[in-house]
């Protein structure tokens, strides 16, 4: 699991990058449930919260720039 720390320092496209990537991770875990038992239930969680904190920074860096230009 990432710690807050290291999606802080990812840049703009590469935090982009990694919540596609989580989503498709989530998808295919979605889709291969239907098919056979699942082995890491677990998993799912725990990347729907990376999504939720690279989202979180996400937010918070455009809330930054948006009242940095004012």
């Amino acid at each position: 699991m990432s710690k807050m720390k290291d999606i802080k320092a990812k840049n703009d496209t590469d935090l982009a990058n990694y919540v596609q990537e989580k989503r498709e991770a989530v998808r295919k875990f979605r889709f291969s449930i239907a098919g056979s038992r699942p082995r890491n239930v677990r998993q799912i969680r725990a990347d729907k919260k990376e999504i939720a904190r690279a989202l979180t920074e996400q937010t918070a860096r455009t809330k930054e720039s948006k009242s940095s230009s004012k």
